[in-house]
């Protein structure tokens, strides 16, 4: 797991070392790219940060697109680098209709939490390596609003989860990878 601030070089760094896993497990530039980000029709910066994170990749690597990566992993057969669960989240969140208070409390915890479940359950069972991108937002100022606060702490939650179930987890600073485990 590597996780960061915005521009700390997360991704470089998992690109990096998904190279050495394909090249270490004797299948050369064979990797699994999942982008969750998802497309946003109009924005413009968007479409720039897909179309330098594409250009940064081999065309060795096949991409999948998509916010089902408990899915992807349980039928993974090479390295995985899923970039990342900050935008699966939000995702999962949208899907939960967890921005709306009401719907949150209506049932939108819980079914983020069965998400949760799904996603720890297949990255433990992974039987290919797996590194997963993810920021750490939880270092700023508490949010105004409750639902950016919710977007935070399940974040924070998200991110325990899945470095609980990691090998090892890295924090990028500054483009400097640190070892937390």
């Amino acid at each position: 797991m590597i996780l960061g601030g915005a521009r700390s070089g997360k991704s470089s760094e998992a690109e990096r070392r998904l190279t050495l896993l394909a090249d270490g497990a004797g299948r050369p530039g064979d990797a699994l790219y999942v982008a969750t980000g998802g497309r946003r029709d109009g924005d413009a910066d968007w479409a720039e940060r897909v179309r330098r994170h594409r250009e940064r990749r081999p065309d060795s690597w096949a991409t999948a697109e998509t916010a089902d990566v408990a899915a992807v992993l349980r039928g993974a057969t090479r390295p995985v680098l899923v970039d990342c669960l900050t935008l699966w989240l939000t995702a999962m969140m949208d899907e939960a209709g967890a921005w709306d208070d009401e719907a949150w409390y209506g049932g939108g915890e819980q079914k983020l939490a069965a998400r949760f479940d799904e996603l720890e359950d297949a990255w433990r069972a992974a039987t290919v390596p797996v590194l997963a991108v993810s920021n750490e937002v939880g270092l700023g100022i508490v949010p105004e609003s409750a639902a950016v606060r919710r977007f935070r702490d399940e974040q924070g939650r998200l991110n325990q989860r899945i470095a609980a179930a990691s090998e090892a987890v890295v924090l990028m600073v500054a483009g400097i990878a640190m070892a937390v485990k």
